[in-house]
């Protein structure tokens, strides 16, 4: 049945990766696929066009209700332009906002969550967002956390980190497959498989191999150096910035690091981010 697969994340926890690797596997690319044409198998439920189309006063001076009112329609309208499933990139958090679901179960079909250790999310939110990471540390930690609404960008409520990962993963469903950022990275025949097997694809090793190899993270890099990227916000040097896990050892002060984890802290020992002594992993 035609209806949203969501690809969910939090900000800059790999959602972009995903969506490169589905371009290549599904195009079965034997050139990398195009950054700058993910639009043409993937969307995302902020863009401000969207809202225009169904409502051509909107603008970003729009207040929060007044966007989020037109969420649910936004997104029956994406699921409604496709005659089979259509895959929908969000960072929003399953939750309501201003009495307005942010999304929308009646044209859901599934989720992918993707979710990657806040202690690395957090250098990335920083750099992302064109802040300090003490300023990053203090966004991720406050519930009910919306990201401003432009030119570029809808309001977007994602909430803290913990609350958005709880949002999304705290009912087990058949309809959703939630992996790890680190798990891509260490084991990504066996996980970026388990998405192919999710989506009910059993593409032959050849070409589950070639959509990962054009799809890394030195791949996507390159193709900002060269060609740019249209998601890359004007204030960061680049969108696809370092992508390593671990990061944290060398880029976060132990104050830090114990801030993020008294935030975080049982979500992150639930994901294997920490150990049974609360002890970073």
């Amino acid at each position: 049945m035609a209806g949203i697969v969501w690809l969910a994340s939090y900000p800059k926890s790999g959602n972009t990766w995903v969506r490169a690797f589905l371009h290549n596997l599904f195009r079965n690319a034997t050139v990398a696929h195009d950054i700058n044409r993910m639009h043409e198998l993937t969307l995302g439920d902020t863009k401000p066009a969207a809202y225009r189309a169904l409502d051509p006063t909107w603008t970003p001076a729009k207040s929060l209700k007044e966007t989020l009112a037109l969420r649910g329609p936004v997104h029956r309208a994406i699921a409604a332009s496709r005659t089979d499933s259509v895959f929908v990139k969000t960072h929003s958090a399953l939750i309501e906002c201003e009495g307005y679901a942010l999304i929308t179960m009646e044209v859901t079909t599934a989720a992918i969550y993707i979710i990657r250790n806040p202690l690395d999310v957090t250098l990335s939110f920083a750099n992302h967002f064109g802040l300090s990471v003490d300023a990053a540390i203090q966004h991720m930690g406050q519930h009910g956390h919306v990201l401003a609404q432009n030119e570029i960008n809808a309001y977007d409520v994602i909430g803290s980190w913990s609350q958005h990962v709880e949002s999304w993963t705290q009912r087990s469903s058949q309809g959703l497959l939630v992996v790890r950022y680190e798990d891509l990275q260490e084991s990504p025949r066996k996980v970026f498989g388990s998405i192919a097997g999710f989506l009910g694809l059993t593409p032959p090793r050849d070409r589950l191999d070639r959509a990962i190899k054009l799809s890394s993270f030195k791949v996507l890099q390159e193709q900002e150096r060269r060609h740019g990227f249209v998601e890359r916000p004007p204030h960061a040097e680049a969108f696809f910035r370092k992508g390593r896990a671990g990061e944290w050892r060398t880029d976060l002060t132990q104050a830090q690091i114990d801030r993020i984890v008294a935030d975080h802290g049982d979500v992150m020992r639930r994901f294997g981010y920490l150990d049974h002594a609360g002890k970073p992993l």
